[in-house]
């Protein structure tokens, strides 16, 4: 009997000692469990537009032919490097030689023919000037002399432009470059009679790229001349490369309705990875802020039950209560606390933002501070007294009940706040 007593005995003190050790010790866990909670952090807040474009080589040229006639020979492929005035290619010069004979032939006619009037001209000139012949009679020879001098000046031109089209067979490089294109062959016959066909296309430089984006009309306003671009592209999907905005074209492309603005981007390409016509998804970098204090977005849309709130202004009030006449409720005035973390400046509510966390107490508590850039996840914080590196804020609670409550209250469109704050 005495046994029993002694066991029930130890029993009721190990039940009253773990109980008092619950009450001491995990007070403060208890309030974890209910909350979802996230930290503040410092990070990077970037905003950027997306769009996609193409790659395309800088300096381009494409080569074409003056003349008519049959591709002879063939001296380059593609990918092949050229020196300026190197020889591409060679029509058949059979005709245009032909063509230069007989203009030849054609100028020293005209020039025979202009001797000859020459010398009608001056003989019946020396009758004329003698008085031997008159005006009427004379007026022949004087016209058919300009007459000829035209025809020889006629037949010197079109001896020029027989001996430049033979030259023109003969197709050589404008620049130093690479070959990108080669859009004839051996025995094809070009025609130039509209316009100069294109036999090949010379990249200037392969190590610098292009891309010609197409951006968004609701975007292009963001888009500025030297802003820091990012692109990929499907042939290396784990390679990003470097771009910079050169240009932003004014000129608007309308494609299904939708308006586009073309925005230059200058890439270089020293591995030769980048190859004309690829397809880049390129990301224009608007803002970037590095390593800097943030609240992550999850807790800005945190809603307190109904007893939170009113818990939270019950301490509120005591707090102010116990407060004397002339501090009882103040005016948040940050423009007048900016050496007290909120930041110099003219206040705009728009500017303000609001969090909760947990006190030392495991009681929720909202903090203030003031908002800065955002990128959708994270908002930077630009001043706060009581927001510090490390903080856990809730952004939810663990038990749904509490969190379809707190829905509730929130669409009731109820404002809440700490009294004198608003």
């Amino acid at each position: 009997m005495k046994t029993k007593r002694i066991i029930w005995t130890i029993i009721t003190i190990s039940t009253i000692a773990a109980g008092l050790f619950t009450i001491i010790y995990c007070t403060g866990k208890t309030a974890d469990k209910e909350y979802q909670l996230t930290e503040v952090t410092k990070t990077d807040i970037v905003n950027i537009v997306s769009c996609s474009g193409t790659l395309e080589a800088v300096g381009t040229v494409e080569v074409g032919t003056q003349v008519s006639g049959v591709i002879d020979h063939i001296y380059v492929d593609f990918n092949d490097k050229v020196k300026k005035n190197q020889v591409l290619a060679l029509l058949d010069t059979v005709l245009l030689k032909a063509q230069v004979i007989e203009a030849q032939a054609n100028y020293q006619k005209a020039d025979a023919q202009l001797q000859e009037a020459k010398a009608e001209h001056d003989r019946n000139k020396a009758l004329f000037d003698n008085n031997l012949i008159s005006e009427a009679e004379f007026m022949p020879y004087r016209i058919n002399l300009k007459i000829q001098q035209a025809s020889l000046t006629s037949a010197k031109a079109a001896l020029l432009r027989a001996d430049r089209n033979l030259k023109y067979a003969v197709v050589r490089s404008p620049i130093n470059g690479t070959i990108i294109e080669r859009s004839v062959e051996e025995g094809q016959t070009v025609a130039a009679s509209l316009q100069a066909p294109t036999l090949f296309i010379i990249a200037d430089d392969l190590s610098k790229m292009e891309i010609h984006a197409q951006v968004d009309e609701s975007d292009i306003g963001q888009i500025k001349k030297g802003q820091r671009a990012t692109f990929e592209v499907q042939a290396y999907i784990d390679k990003q490369f470097e771009g910079t905005v050169r240009q932003v074209r004014l000129q608007p492309e309308v494609v299904q309705n939708v308006v586009n603005y073309t925005v230059i981007v200058d890439a270089s390409n020293p591995e030769g990875l980048l190859l004309p016509g690829m397809t880049a998804t390129i990301d224009f970098y608007i803002e970037e802020l590095k390593d800097v204090l943030a609240v992550p977005n999850t807790a800005l849309g945190f809603q307190p039950s109904e007893q939170v709130l009113a818990a939270f202004r019950e301490r509120m009030q005591k707090q102010f209560a116990a407060r004397s006449d002339s501090t009882q409720r103040p005016r948040f005035n940050p423009d007048s606390e900016g050496g007290s973390g909120f930041g110099a400046g003219r206040f705009n509510p728009n500017d303000m933002g609001s969090v909760w966390f947990l006190n030392d107490g495991g009681e929720p508590e909202m903090a203030f501070f003031r908002k800065g850039k955002t990128d959708g996840k994270f908002t930077e914080i630009l001043g706060s007294r009581r927001i510090v590196e490390g903080m856990k804020l809730i952004t939810g609670y663990t038990d749904p009940s509490k969190e379809a409550e707190a829905t509730t209250q929130q669409n009731s469109g109820r404002r809440f706040g700490p009294p004198g704050l608003f």
